[in-house]
Order: C-alpha cells, then sequence, then structure tokens
C-alpha cells in the first residue's frame, strides 16, 4: 500500500480582470434560490428621476422656469441593481466569518475610530 505524499501548504496568487471595477452598494436583497444557493443583488439608489420636464415659454418667447411633475405624498427612490453574487454554502460560511472579523476590527480597540459617530461605536447615520 503506498503512502500518499501532500503538500506542506498550499499557495494561493491573486490575479485582477482587466474588467475589475470598483462596485459602491447601499444595500443588498436577496436570499436561497431554488438551488439552495446564497443569491445577493447589489444596488445603489438615487432619487428617481422625473419622467419628464417642462419649461414655461412666455409671450416674449422667453424661457421661464422648469418644471417637473411631481407627487408630493410618495418620494420615488430608484434602486439600481449592479451586481449579483450567488455563493454555495461553504462560500456562505466563510463570507459571513470574514465579515465577522472585518467589523471586529472596526469595531476594536479605537484605532478605527473614524468610522463612528462617537465614543461608544454608533455608526453614523
Amino acid at each position: 500500500m503506498s503512502q500518499e505524499k501532500h503538500p506542506q501548504r498550499i499557495r494561493y496568487e491573486y490575479e485582477q480582470s482587466p474588467d475589475a471595477r470598483l462596485l459602491y452598494a447601499h444595500g443588498v436583497i436577496g436570499g436561497i434560490n431554488s438551488q439552495g444557493e446564497v443569491e445577493m443583488n447589489f444596488y445603489i439608489e438615487s432619487d428617481r428621476l422625473p419622467a419628464f420636464s417642462e419649461c414655461l415659454v412666455a409671450p416674449d418667447g422667453s424661457f421661464g422656469h422648469e418644471i417637473t411633475p411631481a407627487d408630493e405624498e410618495v418620494k420615488h427612490v430608484a434602486r439600481f441593481i449592479h451586481s449579483k453574487i450567488v455563493l454555495n454554502y461553504y462560500a456562505a460560511r466563510d463570507l459571513a466569518e470574514w465579515l465577522e472579523e472585518q467589523i471586529t476590527v472596526m469595531e476594536g480597540d479605537g484605532r478605527n475610530q473614524m468610522y463612528f459617530d462617537d465614543e461608544e461605536g454608533n455608526l453614523p447615520h
């Protein structure tokens, strides 16, 4: 019976795709998909652009102020989903652990106080 020899360590080398880009997210929405994987849709929010705007024209042909239709009882916000990430169970567990580690560092010994509003560690609103 032969004894299989395993490496003493594994080295992961990182390369970045030339297509990689930095994306900012205000939030994420998703859940468990039909394949049992975690599906995350990252989005950014902004005020909804009006469907149109109009400018009043005076009898002398000069332009007045610009007006847009507005619903004063409802604020419309657009959520643009810019990225979709799908993780299997193991990758989701690794991500959860990694995020907890990063949060612990942020809340840590005061070195990262710039992230918080006050001494109690409250995040800015």
